[in-house]
């Protein structure tokens, strides 16, 4: 029987360990703190639990006046005079840590009715391999004792932790990574967020809606650098009126602690005072002290695994999945991976990633989802590519609700109309961006998606919209 090692049991991991146990493997999987990793216990799970109370206070402020909904400021209710409601943070994150724990538990009985071997510890990869291609693999577990493991093939998805600036060191009570925000019992009265990338925008975003009073701290131009330019200034534009003070161009040199508060140095000078902040600068991976490059694995210079397509590593029988090879940080792309390696060191059929078709999701509010190819990619003439952008305040449904801020914007070949990519920036964006993605993973055109019947009213009808106008044009062409 085959032997499978798996060192690390988030999405990359314990995916790969279901499928490899399907095709009749024997698996292991080593893991130091709970199957879903970080995903499930300290990133993805906990951040979209505690944005989903933010989402419906935010909900509720940006359009109870415009639904007609009263609320009593001088009643005996929750909250202060001014917002009428307000938020318990220690139920909040007493509900956000029992649901991780929960979705780690499931995860764990999943592999285990599966067949597969779960082993508490710390894996290393030892140098050498055997005639026949195996590898060995030493488990260390809390205590000291160790445990050698035999493999002929061997998966790294070890994934990341929070980058640390060293002159803003967390300390866990007021200087905080995205780790720890769990732990805190209270809300952060003034809440500093050093960092306008994803995690940075959705914290920024989740606290503003929960009350505290935010001031985001970005490098670059403008929140969101990396995503669509229509998408993040509609973001900005939606912080700012909702009282959160963006500081563009203003990179944070250091953090330090002053009594019950905390000051924030920026590079130019100026001095922030709050009384929390959060750093979110980024992630490194967890490829540290486990012998990978002794044994061949090639890593680049931010220390991250270098992969092919299939996840092979430059270590014969060695792969690769998830955060810690810096392809893309999404816990969808790291189950891809996983599989991927499993399909392609078993011998069964195998489709390499493509990076083209993977939809992403930002849980600010409005959520901002993407799919395929990108504005940047039209605009640098790496595709030649068709647009089209319909504004929510056309949408019929979009005006039941009272939702006023974002779109839909879908990308197209001229000539064929074939659909290359896609930006819906909404309420539950994660949820209308995947007729987008089925049409870019199936190479469908806008002809097809406008002939497919919608609801009416539906936010999803913008879709259908804006490739009756892209065809329209094409027809037109």
């Amino acid at each position: 029987m085959t032997r499978i090692v798996i060192i690390g049991g988030g999405p990359g991991g314990y995916e790969a360990a279901l499928v490899a146990a399907q095709l009749g493997a024997e698996v292991t999987i080593v893991d130091r703190d709970g199957l879903g990793g970080a995903s499930v216990l300290t990133d993805c799970v906990p951040s979209k639990t505690l944005i989903a109370t933010a989402e419906v206070m935010t909900s509720f402020d940006s359009s109870h006046e415009e639904l007609g909904i009263e609320i009593d400021h001088d009643g005996d209710g929750i909250g202060d005079e001014v917002r009428g409601i307000g938020v318990d943070l220690g139920k909040v994150n007493r509900r956000v840590k029992r649901l991780a724990l929960a979705q780690s538990h499931d995860i764990d009985a999943s592999v285990t009715r599966a067949g597969v071997r779960l082993l508490r510890g710390r894996g290393r990869l030892e140098p050498e391999h055997a005639l026949d291609g195996s590898r060995r693999v030493t488990v260390t577990d809390a205590g000291g004792g160790s445990e050698e493991l035999l493999a002929d093939c061997v998966l790294i998805a070890t994934g990341g932790m929070p980058r640390e600036l060293p002159d803003a060191r967390p300390d866990g009570e007021r200087i905080l990574t995205w780790t720890q925000v769990y732990d805190l019992s209270e809300l952060p009265e003034e809440l500093i967020v050093v960092g306008s990338g994803v995690t940075g925008a959705e914290f920024a975003g989740a606290y503003q809606a929960l009350g505290s009073r935010v001031t985001l701290v970005s490098s670059r131009d403008r929140v969101l650098p990396g995503e669509d330019p229509d998408a993040a200034a509609v973001l900005e534009d939606v912080f700012r009126r909702r009282g959160m003070n963006v500081l563009s161009r203003s990179r944070a040199a250091a953090a330090k602690r002053v009594g019950d508060r905390v000051e924030v140095t920026l590079s130019d000078g100026r001095v922030i005072s709050g009384t929390h902040c959060l750093m979110a600068v980024g992630a490194v991976p967890n490829t540290k002290d486990m012998g990978l490059v002794e044994a061949g694995v090639k890593l680049t210079e931010s220390g991250h695994i270098w992969t092919d397509k299939v996840s092979r590593t430059t270590a014969p029988g060695v792969y690769a999945a998830g955060d810690c090879t810096g392809v893309l940080a999404l816990a969808s792309v790291a189950a891809m991976q996983g599989r991927i390696a499993m399909y392609h060191f078993l011998g069964d059929a195998v489709t390499p990633l493509d990076l083209n078709t993977v939809s992403a999701n930002i849980f600010t509010d409005p959520e901002i989802a993407t799919v395929g190819y990108t504005q940047a990619d039209v605009d640098e003439r790496r595709i030649d590519a068709r647009i089209v952008k319909l504004p929510l305040l056309r949408n019929p449904r979009a005006k039941m609700q009272g939702v006023r801020d974002g779109f839909v914007k879908l990308f197209c070949r001229p000539g064929t109309g074939i659909v290359v990519g896609g930006v819906v920036v909404s309420p539950r964006a994660s949820e209308l961006i995947h007729p987008i993605s089925i049409a870019v993973d199936n190479s469908l055109t806008v002809e097809q998606i406008a002939k497919a019947f919608t609801v009416y009213p539906s936010l999803s009808g913008s879709i259908a919209e804006a490739a009756r106008q892209l065809h329209t044009r094409k027809s037109v062409e």
